[in-house]
C-alpha cells in the first residue's frame, strides 16, 4: 500500500516553489490509532506531506532523472493540531540547490493559520546507474501516474510561464516499456 500525504497541487513553479493540499478525513486509519478517542493527524505525517511535496519539486528540477530522498529534517516547529475535516495547505520554496542535494523551506497552514514550518534537506542519490543492482525505489510508470493524479502537469509551469508537460521528461513510451521489462 502507498501512502500519499498530498491530494493535489494548486501551484508548481519549476525549481522555485509549490503549493499542495491535503484534505484530512475521519476515514484515515492513522487518525484513530494515534490518540484513540482524540483524532488528530500526527506531526510526523505533516512533515511527510511537506517532504512529498518538496521532494517532487526538487526531483522535477533534476528532470526526474535521478533519485532524490529526504535526507534530513533540519528544523521543524508545530503550532496546534490538525483535525478531521480540516485542509492542510503545504507551501514549499527551494532555498538552496547544491551538487549533493537541495534545501527547501516548507510551511503547513490550516484554514489560513500557520500550523507547521520546517527546513528539509534532500540528498541526490544519482541516476539508476549509481544504485546497487536490483534496488529501485519506484517505477517510472508509477511516478508518472502519481504526478498526473496530484495535478503537476495541470498547474505546473517553468519559471518563464510555459506549462510543464510529461513529454519534457524521461517518460516516453520507450522508457516506460524498458521500465516494465525491469519488473
Amino acid at each position: 500500500m502507498r501512502w500519499f500525504w498530498i491530494d493535489r497541487f494548486t501551484e508548481f513553479v519549476s525549481g522555485q516553489r509549490a503549493t499542495a493540499l491535503k484534505c484530512v478525513s475521519l476515514g484515515e486509519d492513522h487518525l484513530h490509532d494515534h490518540l484513540p478517542g482524540y483524532p488528530i493527524m500526527p506531526s510526523s505525517l505533516v512533515i511527510e506531506g511537506m517532504a512529498q511535496a518538496g521532494g517532487l519539486l526538487v526531483s522535477e528540477h533534476y528532470g526526474f532523472k535521478e533519485l532524490v530522498v529526504l535526507g534530513k529534517v533540519s528544523r521543524a516547529n508545530f503550532h496546534g493540531h490538525v483535525r478531521p475535516g480540516q485542509m492542510l495547505t503545504y507551501r514549499i520554496e527551494i532555498d538552496t540547490l547544491r551538487p549533493d542535494g537541495a534545501v527547501v523551506m516548507a510551511t503547513a497552514h490550516v484554514e489560513g493559520e500557520l500550523h507547521a514550518e520546517a527546513q528539509l534537506f534532500y540528498a541526490r542519490m544519482g541516476d539508476a546507474s549509481h544504485q546497487p543492482r536490483g534496488v529501485r525505489l519506484f517505477r517510472k510508470r508509477d511516478l508518472l501516474h502519481w504526478l498526473r493524479l496530484v495535478g503537476v502537469f495541470e498547474v505546473g509551469v517553468h519559471p518563464n510561464g510555459v506549462r510543464l508537460r510529461s513529454s519534457d521528461y524521461l517518460f516516453g513510451e520507450e522508457e516506460l516499456l524498458m521500465d516494465e521489462k525491469d519488473v
